[in-house]
């Protein structure tokens, strides 16, 4: 807990050890069966990042059942179920509270090898940082709780936020040389990038060109149209980041905006990575990008060029 992982390792034994998490969120979109699933991708996708396979769940719900009605209770649940059937994962129970505001996620166990575990520190200097998910699902977010997001747009957004990282994953787990993952979701792309050199002797660079984005969110960003906890990641990080002369401002507020079910961050050598980068697009995982790199110095900073 001390390195901030993304789920916990339990080793059962020589060859086996279980991964555990927990994750569950308010609406951030309209329809109950869309957030049943973007719900389900977010909390599975801390075990992808282990480098795991999530086996089971248990359904986390807070509902006002005297306010609302039961029927969008069972078309979150049914979003859910269906993300966790395609995930593979079992529903072998759950609870439920009443609350003034509907919640809805997971408590998830997974599986892995206690030797192939990826943590989210290890990167070396020299690794190359591959993304594998565009940023910006935050700011359309905000815009369509504020009526002023494309129906294009959130679609395109949607379709990010429920997609499971799970081919992601598997192709990582299949390329020798991974020194480390994690998945970017609340803390936005530099504030979990930080996470991973924090306390070590390397640093990063990050290639802001390179990095994939939804492009309608730059006006959005220009506009004002920025979630709260944008402006808090930037606040409390802001001091570990270098940004370069020709990184405009916006940019960096995308890098710092908090994803939901985001894409995982991966850290492997330049020939591992080229060659992981080419299957991903193979499989369809098509804004894949290497955005930077692992550098030496200054320990525990983050140049943004």
């Amino acid at each position: 807990m001390e390195h901030a992982e993304d789920a916990g390792v339990y080793r059962l034994r020589a060859d086996l050890a279980i991964i555990q998490t927990v994750d569950f969120f308010t609406p951030i979109v309209d329809d109950p069966y869309t957030f049943g699933q973007i719900a389900v991708t977010n909390a599975l996708s801390d075990v992808y990042a282990m480098g795991g396979r999530p086996l089971t769940a248990l359904n986390i719900v807070c509902f006002p059942i005297r306010k609302m009605d039961v029927k969008i209770l069972r078309e979150i649940l049914r979003g859910g179920l269906d993300k966790m059937r395609e995930a593979g994962v079992l529903l072998i129970g759950g609870h439920s509270v009443e609350d003034d505001e509907p919640k809805y996620g997971l408590s998830v166990t997974g599986v892995i090898h206690p030797e192939k575990v990826l943590f989210n520190r290890g990167a070396k200097p020299g690794d190359r940082l591959i993304l594998t998910k565009p940023l910006g699902t935050g700011i359309v977010s905000t815009a369509l709780k504020g009526g002023e997001a494309d129906p294009a747009l959130v679609a395109r957004a949607v379709a990010c936020m429920t997609t499971l990282n799970r081919k992601a994953a598997e192709l990582m787990m299949e390329t020798a040389g991974v020194h480390a993952c994690t998945d970017v979701t609340g803390f936005g792309f530099l504030g979990h990038a930080l996470e991973m050199i924090e306390g070590s002797e390397t640093s990063m660079r990050i290639r802001a060109s390179s990095v994939p984005f939804f492009p309608e969110v730059r006006a959005l960003v220009e506009e004002g149209t920025i979630p709260g906890g944008l402006i808090r990641n930037r606040e409390f990080r802001e001091k570990q980041i270098e940004i370069g002369p020709d990184c405009p401002d916006w940019l960096v507020d995308i890098l710092f905006d908090p994803q939901t079910a985001g894409g995982l961050l991966i850290a492997l050598p330049e020939a591992a990575a080229e060659g992981l980068l080419r299957k991903m697009h193979v499989a369809g995982i098509a804004e894949a990008a290497i955005v930077g790199e692992v550098t030496a110095a200054p320990a525990g900073k983050i140049l943004v060029e």
